[in-house]
């Protein structure tokens, strides 16, 4: 088993947690968090499907609303953007986009184990270019959609979405972090938080 924590580190992903209060939002007052991560916030919306995931960075505001963001069983459902409401301290401006509800991974779940399986192969195929530095992600996700692994056609195809969204909008894979891959109460996996900006 890979020492995630580690590869983390040696990525420069350390976990990092976004340091910003909640921005005063009509649609946000009164509601409670139940997640933060490097780059977000998520607000529990209260009907039990949807949250409001509050976006600082870029990328993850890209993946969530473009036109051509990869779509399809494995990347969230997302139902608005709510716009800009305010800015971090990092300088990006905050977004407030209301998606699907998604859990995180039961461990021994399928869900789970084929989490563990895309991490090991991709962290993997991290060190096997890691020569290229801040491009070893890109390369090894591009090497996971061209080499089968096993995990289902649309679990591939969703790779290779990801990977084909990654080299046209110029940011980075991040896929060696559990809380990137989450579920559905159905226990399907999906890409939850896949991207970052250098």
């Amino acid at each position: 088993m890979i020492d995630l924590a580690e590869a983390r580190s040696r990525m420069g992903r350390e976990a990092v947690v976004l340091p910003d209060p909640v921005p005063a939002h009509p649609l946000l007052d009164g509601k409670p968090e139940i997640g933060r991560g490097e780059y977000s916030i998520v607000i529990d919306k209260g009907d039990g499907e949807r949250v409001y995931k509050i976006v600082s960075s870029p990328a993850d505001y890209f993946l969530y609303t473009a036109d051509d963001r990869p779509a399809g069983e494995h990347f969230p459902q997302v139902y608005a953007d709510h716009g800009i409401i305010g800015r971090a301290v990092s300088g990006y401006p905050f977004h407030l986009i209301e998606m699907e509800r998604l859990y995180p991974l039961p461990d021994n779940s399928p869900a789970a184990e084929l989490a563990t399986r895309l991490i090991e192969v991709y962290w993997s195929a991290c060190q096997q270019w890691s020569q290229l530095g801040m491009d070893m992600g890109r390369i090894a996700l591009y090497h996971m959609t061209v080499d089968p692994l096993g995990v289902g056609d649309s679990l591939q195809q969703a790779l290779k979405a990801l990977s084909d969204f990654i080299e046209e909008y110029h940011v980075l894979p991040d896929i060696l972090n559990a809380n990137n891959l989450m579920m559905r109460k159905d226990g399907t996996l999906v890409f939850s938080d896949p991207v970052f900006i250098a």
